[in-house]
């Protein structure tokens, strides 16, 4: 079940975060995004001012974040940005069969450690 914009804001360490977070909470920056596949996690790439993508996965069970940007805040404003995409555009993040191979190790990686 895909969570609330409201649900997805109180994660928000700071009002920063939620401000910054909501302003990627469109399509715009995104790309390669997905969620379900039995995984349980929602991922995808989003443009930021470097030359590559930020890869950012969530997962929905156990409400983890990873992204390959260098915020030291958790959920980060791509994990608050992809989250708020999902609550509001089921045709921005479609249901796919598996996730990409970075985001399914991450996820593989948790449910090892979680055994």
């Amino acid at each position: 079940m895909r969570w609330t914009a409201d649900q997805v804001l109180a994660l928000a360490p700071d009002a920063a975060s939620r401000k910054a977070g909501s302003r990627l909470g469109s399509a715009g920056p995104w790309s390669e995004t997905g969620c379900g596949g039995g995984s349980g996690a929602v991922w995808g790439e989003c443009k930021g001012s470097g030359s590559k993508p930020y890869r950012t996965v969530v997962d929905t069970a156990g409400a983890a974040y990873k992204c390959s940007c260098p915020s030291r805040k958790f959920p980060c404003k791509h994990a608050l940005g992809l989250l708020l995409l999902w609550a509001s555009d089921e045709e921005a993040v479609k249901e796919t069969q598996a996730p990409p191979e970075w985001a399914g190790e991450w996820l593989e990686g948790r449910r090892k450690k979680a055994g």
